[in-house]
């Protein structure tokens, strides 16, 4: 009898909500002889034989982050271990534990073969994907590359030239029109702009007055992040290994973007290759250029590293723009103080007048407490090893920190934790009166990462961004559409990078004052 191989494979995404069921009788009949009174450790993750505690992952699979957070929040040291149908997932909030893989014992917990296969396909061995002495390479050269004055100041200009030109009248038409706006769109077309121009020198125009023109590019890097976020939310990871075997669906459409993202990017290389040897004065200036002089660097490799700071810089600086201009539109106070800074300083500011907004500065931060651009980070251990809070690893085991959790423990900032309040990162000298930032230890707020794997662009990622908060506040007041009528609280929703699920709608009023 012939197999309809595709009426099988439509069923399979549902395959675990029929088997696993099965054994609910089991389960039930378990929790019947156990206490029904309430327990301060009723919310920690059910285990039960051979499937560990996949019914708790399948319930919370929508809310990962805020689920862990809620979890680590009661753990003695904010660690719990997880298992699941022969897997084991440690997941941390401790600072010393975050410390211990990121610094202490950095060579035990690389990222591992399985997140490295999940992202392989479309990240390549670039620096986000990449282990061992290929990483170490690779973060030679980018950091020599990122510390250089004439890097910082490229960025600068193409960041003033993305304002003026393209965020600004987009805006201000939206003003005029009195239309809705969906500003995380803008900000990830805006981001996906400058960082083209600062990774290849290329322009692919995706934020127009128009937002309709979407190059081939923008498009298909656009359906690449989504479906590799999807792949990394999969609670069972053979789904989409099938279906990249068998080629259909999402994995289809992610190996087509993925051929689109190289054959473009091989042709802006070559052709970056071509006007460097026609014109050898031409300034090195973008990534690209520095990285193409280096006849060392094979093709594919220069295009797998140029690719990851694409991804890096794009999502990760949109996502935490957005969801600042959300918190500073509930929080009018921290708006008026944003504004008074604002009113101090030249109307064409400088770099240092940029990099000295104290104010905006802590704002950011406090953003990105609440809501990192990556909320969490996951390792393989190498070898077995203990945690310093005691915790057991043996080799293999999945290795996660929570970064959404650690920005939300009571006992590291209080039990107003979940509040925004921009002073917590600010100290008063006593003597002048003038407010300076008070940097937190980076194991407890690793929004950047920390240790030998720090985010190269971290300073470049705030001048950018308190560029952009400038050059908007100062013109317009962005207001969530949805306020007009009620509260308006957006959906976190996140695996790779934190985005508000459905957009973040928004009205923009031009200032008069």
């Amino acid at each position: 009898m012939a197999v309809d191989l595709g009426f099988l494979l439509s069923w399979f995404p549902y395959s675990p909500y029929i088997i696993l069921p099965c054994l609910t009788f089991l389960i039930f009949f378990y929790n019947s002889k156990k206490s029904t009174s309430p327990s301060p450790t009723d919310i920690f993750p059910k285990s039960y034989p051979i499937i560990g505690s996949v019914f708790a992952l399948l319930a919370n699979r929508d809310r990962h982050n805020q689920w862990a957070a809620e979890v680590l929040n009661v753990c003695p040291t904010n660690t719990y271990v997880l298992r699941y149908i022969g897997m084991v997932i440690v997941t941390t909030a401790y600072p010393d534990n975050v410390k211990h893989i990121l610094k202490s014992n950095f060579s035990n917990y690389p990222k591992g073969g399985e997140l490295r296969g999940i992202l392989s396909d479309f990240l390549g061995d670039g620096i986000f994907n990449a282990d061992g002495d290929s990483w170490k390479f690779q973060r030679q050269i980018s950091s020599h590359e990122f510390n250089s004055t004439s890097l910082r100041k490229f960025i600068e200009e193409v960041v003033k030239i993305e304002i003026s030109d393209r965020l600004v009248p987009v805006l201000s038409m939206t003003a005029e029109k009195n239309t809705v706006l969906d500003f995380q769109d803008i900000l990830q077309r805006f981001a996906f702009d400058y960082i083209c121009k600062i990774s290849f020198g290329y322009d692919p125009s995706y934020l127009s007055l128009s937002l309709e023109k979407k190059t081939e590019f923008a498009v298909a890097f656009e359906d690449g992040t989504r479906i590799m976020s999807e792949r990394i939310g999969h609670i069972f990871q053979l789904y989409w290994k099938v279906k990249r075997f068998l080629n259909i669906g999402s994995e289809k459409r992610l190996k087509q973007a993925t051929a689109t993202i190289r054959e473009s990017a091989r042709k802006i290389v070559r052709q970056k290759k071509n006007e460097l040897n026609e014109k050898s004065s031409l300034e090195t200036t973008d990534l690209l250029s520095r990285f193409v002089k280096d006849d060392k660097l094979d093709e594919d490799f220069v295009i797998d590293i140029v690719i990851s700071f694409i991804l890096a810089g794009q999502d990760t600086s949109s996502a935490a723009l957005t969801w600042f201009f959300w918190l500073v539109s509930c929080n009018p106070q921290v708006e008026k103080e944003i504004l008074k800074e604002i009113s101090q300083i030249a109307e064409e500011p400088g770099y240092d007048d940029i990099k000295n907004m104290v104010y905006i500065h802590v704002s950011l931060c406090e953003s990105m407490r609440l809501y990192p651009p990556v909320p969490y980070d996951s390792k393989e251990a190498a070898g077995d090893d203990i945690f310093p809070d005691g915790t057991i690893i043996k080799k293999g085991d999945r290795v996660s920190f929570s970064v959404y959790a650690m920005g939300r423990m009571d006992n590291l900032w209080g039990l107003d934790s979940n509040e925004f309040k921009p002073e917590r990162w600010l100290q008063k000298d006593n003597a002048t009166g003038k407010l300076s930032f008070v940097s937190k230890d980076s194991f407890a707020y690793p929004v950047f990462q920390a240790g030998p794997r720090i985010c190269l662009g971290k300073e470049m990622a705030f001048l950018q961004m308190k560029m952009i908060v400038v050059e908007v506040f100062r013109r317009f007041k962005v207001v969530p559409a949805a306020v007009i009528g009620n509260d308006f609280v957006p959906e976190f929703g996140s695996y790779l990078t934190s985005k508000m699920k459905g957009g973040f709608p928004v009205k923009i009023q031009k200032r008069t004052a």
